[in-house]
């Protein structure tokens, strides 16, 4: 639950959504199979997401991409949040858009 919140970080530490849930899941990735594998997920958006931001703001040269930077900001809350809930729920979720980096 905590690497998915504590992407959360990136309001007040520049790439904080990439750090916090990279320190959590390398500090308990080896005591619980469930850290483990919802911490990767978590990177793996995380990762994702600066990807896409960083193409967006590339894209306010064409406009477009204000509207996408928007978007994704939008996505980024509501998928960190519902990803939470159903961690919490014990449910398996996927993050969408998310490129496979850690397996």
């Amino acid at each position: 639950m905590f690497c998915h919140l504590s992407a959360l970080s990136m309001c007040i530490i520049p790439f904080g959504n990439i750090i916090g849930p990279l320190v959590l899941w390398s500090m308990k990735k080896d005591y619980s199979a469930l850290v483990d594998r919802e911490g990767k997920k978590a990177i793996n958006f995380q990762l994702s997401w600066t990807i896409y931001m960083f193409v967006s703001a590339i894209m306010i040269i064409l406009v477009v991409g204000i509207f996408f930077l928007i978007a994704l900001a939008l996505l980024n809350l509501v998928v960190i949040l519902y990803a939470t809930i159903k961690t919490i729920n014990n449910e398996d979720f996927e993050y969408p858009l998310s490129i496979q980096f850690l397996k």
